[in-house]
C-alpha cells in the first residue's frame, strides 16, 4: 500500500477525560484504517490503524488501563477503567505494535482515512491474503 507522507513527524497528545494521555508519532497524516469483523471488534466498532511500538508512549493513566483478552489471548484489548474509552490496543496481527483509534487523536491530526476491511471472523485466512498488515508495526 502506498502512503503519502505529508509530515516528517507529528507528535499528538490525546486525553480521555483526563484519565489517560498518550503520544503517537506519525510520519503521515493519511492512515489505513482496519475495521475488523471479529466478534468483539464488531460489537465495539473497533476501527484502528497500526503503528510501531517505538512510536507510541503512554504519558499518563497506566493505573487506569484495564486489559481484556479472549480466544487466543494474543490481542490485548486495553481500555480506560474509569470512562471505558479504548484509544489503543495491541492487535493479534501486530504484537510488536499498537492499534490506534483515529477518532481519539487530537482534531486535525489525521487528515484522511483509507478504510481496508479485515475479516476477523476468518483471521488466519485474512492474514494469509494480506501479509502487509504485519509490516505496519515495523
Amino acid at each position: 500500500h502506498a502512503r503519502r507522507h505529508t509530515h516528517t513527524h507529528v507528535h499528538n497528545t490525546h486525553t480521555n477525560y483526563d484519565h489517560v494521555s498518550l503520544m503517537v508519532s506519525l510520519c503521515f497524516c493519511i492512515v489505513i484504517c482496519h475495521p475488523c469483523s471479529c466478534s468483539i471488534c464488531t460489537k465495539k466498532q473497533n476501527k484502528h490503524f497500526i503503528i510501531p511500538e517505538k512510536n507510541f508512549k503512554l504519558l499518563k493513566g497506566e493505573e487506569s488501563i484495564t486489559t481484556y483478552t479472549f480466544n487466543t489471548h494474543y490481542a490485548k484489548h486495553t481500555f480506560c477503567s474509569i470512562c471505558g474509552v479504548q484509544s489503543f490496543y495491541t492487535p493479534r496481527s501486530n504484537p510488536d505494535g499498537r492499534g490506534i483509534a483515529p477518532h481519539c487523536l487530537d482534531p486535525g491530526t489525521v487528515t484522511s482515512i483509507k478504510v481496508t476491511n479485515f475479516d476477523g471472523q476468518n483471521w488466519e485466512q485474512s492474514m494469509s491474503m494480506d501479509s502487509s498488515i504485519t509490516l505496519r508495526s515495523k
